[in-house]
């Protein structure tokens, strides 16, 4: 029986590759508009980060997310990002 491949993904704070189900994806859709995935299944540019409060500080610090998005993210969105991942809201 053929062994199926495992999805990679890079988290944009730490820079390691994990498994991309131990992962959340930060999703950026058409209108600008940033919030957390945690299907996986939402429509937009995605990038992922460990869901660890630490690993979305460090990707603040590194502009991680400005890179994947190739785009400027507010301070705000950082917060709201924050809350969302300590309160287990979608």
């Amino acid at each position: 029986m053929k062994q199926r491949k495992v999805p990679l993904r890079k988290c944009t704070g730490c820079q390691q590759m994990k498994d991309k189900r131990e992962m959340i994806r930060i999703v950026r859709n058409d209108a600008g508009e940033f919030s957390l995935d945690r299907t996986g299944k939402k429509p937009g540019r995605g990038a992922y980060i460990c869901p660890d409060a630490e690993c979305l500080a460090k990707a603040q610090k590194s502009k991680g997310l400005e890179r994947s998005f190739k785009a400027a993210v507010p301070k705000e969105v950082y917060e709201v990002l924050l809350a969302q991942l300590l309160g287990g809201e979608q």
